[in-house]
C-alpha cells in the first residue's frame, strides 16, 4: 500500500502536449478512477505514473519519495492491462510466477504467493492450464494475479474490462471491488464507462484533453458537477441542458439548466412539452426519448412500465431541488 502524489505533471510527446499540468493526491488504500472520454489523457497519465513513460515536467511522489529517477521495475507498481497481455506457451501457473522468477525469488516463496493468489481469484483448480483454455474472465484474473503475486505498492488497471461482454463484465468489477477490500490495497482504475466509475471509485478523477476537471467520490459528482463537461459524462442516461429561459425556475445568471433524465416527471399541466420520438420499455423502467421546442434533445427515465407511445405530446416539469444551473462558461452557479 502507498500514497501517490501527482504534482505538475504534464507529458508531451514532440510539440503535441497531452497531459496539461494535472495536480492529484491518492491517499494510501485508496481505489481511484480516471475516467473521460478517449483521447483525454487517462491512460498516458497511468502509464507515467507506473514509469513506463517519462515525465516532461512534474514530479512523481510514491510514499513522499519522488521516483521520476525510478525505473518502472522498481517502482513498486502492478499494471495489469487490457489485451491481459499472458504468454500463450506458459501455464497459469508460470505465467503467475514469470516475474517472481525473474527477480530470483525462492522457488518455495513463488508457489505459496501464486497458490494463495489463485485461490483468492479462484484460479486454483487451473493453474495447469494454458491461456488458450480459459475464458475472458479467468485470463483476466490470471493477469490480477500476476500483479497480486508482486505485492506492489501501487495497483494500475488500464481499461481492464473492455474485452469481456456485458455480463461478464458486471461480474468483475465486483470482483476487483472484492479484492480491494481484502488487500487493502491503493489501486488506480483507468476506463471510459462512467458506470464502471461510479459503482467502483472512492473517489473519481474526471479528465478532459489532459485536464482534470473534478475530483470528487461518485455521488458528489453526480450531485454537484463542476460544470456541464462533468454534469454530461457522469450519469446515465446523460444529464438533460436546456436554454435556462425554458423553465421559470430559472436562477439569476443561468444560461444553461440542467435536469436528470430520472428527475423529469410527466404531468397534467408541465411547463415543458416533449414530442416522444422513441419509447425503450425496460420492464422495471422506461426511457422515453424526445425533443422540446422541436431541436432540444430531452429523455426521461420513468419508474416501472409506460401506456406512452412514440408521437405522443407530454408535459414534463423539473422538480426545482433537482435543477442545476450553468452560467454561459458551462460553470456551475
Amino acid at each position: 500500500m502507498a500514497t501517490l502524489e501527482l504534482v505538475d505533471i504534464v507529458k508531451s510527446f514532440d510539440k503535441t502536449t497531452i497531459i496539461h499540468g494535472v495536480n492529484l493526491t491518492v491517499a494510501d488504500g485508496e481505489f481511484v478512477v480516471f475516467v473521460g472520454p478517449s483521447g483525454c489523457g487517462k491512460s498516458t497519465l497511468l502509464r507515467v505514473i507506473s514509469g513506463l513513460e517519462a515525465p516532461s515536467q512534474g514530479e512523481i511522489r510514491i510514499d513522499a519519495q519522488n521516483v521520476n529517477d525510478v525505473s518502472a521495475a522498481h517502482r513498486g507498481c502492478a499494471m495489469v492491462f487490457q489485451s491481459y497481455a499472458l504468454y500463450p506457451h506458459m501455464s497459469v501457473y508460470d505465467n503467475m510466477a514469470f516475474g517472481l522468477e525473474n527477480l530470483g525469488v525462492d522457488k518455495a516463496v513463488i508457489a505459496s504467493k501464486v497458490n494463495a493468489a489463485a485461490a483468492m481469484l479462484r484460479l486454483d483448480q487451473l493453474l495447469h492450464r494454458k491461456p488458450t483454455q480459459l475464458s475472458g474472465g479467468q485470463r483476466q484474473r490470471v493477469a490480477i494475479g500476476r500483479a497480486i503475486v508482486r505485492e506492489p505498492k501501487l495497483f494500475l488497471f488500464d481499461e481492464p474490462l473492455s474485452n469481456l461482454d456485458a455480463e461478464l463484465r458486471v461480474s468483475m468489477r465486483s470482483e476487483i471491488k472484492d479484492l480491494h477490500a481484502r488487500l487493502q490495497a491503493t489501486m488506480i482504475y483507468v476506463t471510459h464507462d462512467q458506470v464502471e466509475a461510479m459503482t467502483m471509485a472512492d473517489k473519481i478523477v474526471v479528465l478532459r484533453a489532459g485536464v482534470i476537471e473534478q475530483v470528487g467520490a461518485p455521488l458528489e459528482l453526480y450531485n454537484t458537477p463542476c460544470n456541464t463537461f462533468v454534469a454530461g459524462f457522469i450519469g446515465s442516461p446523460r444529464m438533460n441542458f436546456l436554454p435556462a429561459h425554458l423553465l421559470p425556475h430559472s436562477i439569476a445568471g443561468a444560461h444553461t439548466l440542467g435536469i436528470r433524465p430520472e428527475h423529469a416527471q410527466l404531468a397534467q399541466h408541465g411547463p415543458l412539452q416533449i414530442q416522444v420520438s422513441q419509447v425503450e420499455q425496460l420492464g422495471s423502467s422506461s426511457l422515453l426519448h424526445g425533443a422540446v421546442e422541436g431541436d432540444t434533445p430531452f429523455e426521461l427515465v420513468l419508474a416501472g412500465q409506460t401506456s406512452v407511445q412514440r408521437g405522443d405530446l407530454v408535459h414534463v416539469t423539473a422538480p426545482p431541488e433537482h435543477m442545476h444551473f450553468f452560467d454561459k462558461d458551462g460553470r456551475r452557479i
